[in-house]
């Protein structure tokens, strides 16, 4: 059973900087897609950002693109979303998920099995 677990929230200015973490216990044998998504009060959910745990690819939102990084510390199996100049729309609650094998044609999207809590962030102008 993946049980994804997001941290690292948190208030920030605008043009500043967080870093997420994402826990699962997951098993290494095996490949997940994984991902972050975002949901603001009224909006829809936003997938993100989706890495595939066997060959690396990543996957983004054009939201987001060229200002967030994904990737996956493999020693320690814990997922980064690296989030560099923030914008006040970034403001959501934040959440990790995981699938079985690959990330769908439309990754990031919102198409997972295994659904963490949420880590909220907030950007100030």
């Amino acid at each position: 059973q993946v049980q994804p677990v997001a941290s690292g929230g948190g208030s920030v200015q605008a043009g500043g900087s967080l870093r997420l973490s994402c826990t699962a216990s997951w098993n290494t044998r095996y490949s997940y897609c994984m991902g972050f998504l975002r949901q603001a009060p009224g909006t829809a959910r936003e997938g993100i950002a989706a890495f595939f745990t066997d060959d690396g690819d990543a996957y983004y939102a054009d939201s987001v693109k060229g200002r967030f990084t994904i990737s996956l510390d493999r020693a320690s199996n814990t997922l980064y979303l690296q989030m560099d100049r923030l914008k006040p729309e970034d403001s959501a609650m934040y959440y990790c998920a995981a699938r079985g094998g690959r990330c769908g044609p439309k990754a990031p999207g919102d198409d997972y099995d295994y659904w963490g809590q949420g880590t909220q962030v907030t950007v100030s102008s």
